[in-house]
């Protein structure tokens, strides 16, 4: 599951919104509940981004590292809300933060999986200039997760921005190829194309909705699901 930073900052528009959070991690639990072996990774926009920092002046590899900083500052969060609600939860980290996370080990964070604790993957890919989008993709395909769940502000993809123009068409489901080519933002096009190369499933679906992860695994009509058809083989 990829959540976005800014998720957390509920109505705000950055920093993180206790309620918001208290809300998210109830909607994981109730994921979890389900028997779903669950992985999140968290963005950290919220606090900041490594590209609005290079706009401020600071060089890029510096401000990435912020951002990946502000992703585990938002993981801890994450974790310490969760286990109030009773889950198992463990945070591992790209970048080596003894004192507070475990570092990320593919071995390890499948084996947490399987015995039904909650891994939050935090730093990205621990590298500069590659997005958590990407991270996510990379982590899911690493664990042999079957799906990203992709928790937006809007519920699903859409051919422009519901939010400008009315009229805009919502996709229940559309083909890896046809939405590169379309153009649509999904995420980036390194996560993108990772995702189409391993045959890896996204579904885009609104997270501030409570109740709406759950749903979503529930049901095949929620979001979008972005996948491989027919046509696309």
């Amino acid at each position: 599951m990829k959540l976005s930073g800014e998720a957390f900052a509920g109505e705000h528009r950055s920093g993180i919104d206790p309620e918001t959070i208290k809300a998210i991690a109830r909607d994981v639990k109730e994921a979890q509940d389900l028997g779903v072996e669950v992985a999140v990774v968290v963005g950290g926009g919220n606090i900041i981004r490594g590209q609005q920092a290079s706009g401020a002046g600071i060089d890029r590899v510096t401000g990435d590292a912020m951002g990946m900083l502000a992703t585990v500052i938002n993981s801890l969060a994450l974790q310490n809300v969760l286990e109030q609600l009773g889950c198992d939860t463990r945070v591992q980290t790209a970048i080596n933060m003894a004192a507070l996370a475990e570092p990320y080990i593919r071995r390890r964070a499948i084996r947490h999986l399987e015995k039904g604790r909650v891994v939050i993957l935090a730093a990205g890919t621990g590298n500069p200039y590659f997005t958590t989008d990407t991270a996510a993709v990379l982590r899911a395909v690493e664990i042999q997760a079957q799906a990203v769940l992709k928790g937006t502000n809007v519920d699903g993809i859409y051919d422009s921005d519901p939010r400008k123009n009315p009229g805009a068409r919502k996709f229940d489901r559309i083909d890896y190829m046809d939405a590169i080519n379309r153009g649509l933002q999904i995420m980036d096009l390194t996560a993108f194309t990772l995702c189409r190369e391993n045959n890896l499933p996204v579904i885009v679906f609104d997270i501030t909705r409570r109740g709406n992860i759950r749903e979503v695994l529930l049901r095949s009509d929620i979001g979008t699901y972005v996948g491989r058809f027919d046509d696309d083989r």
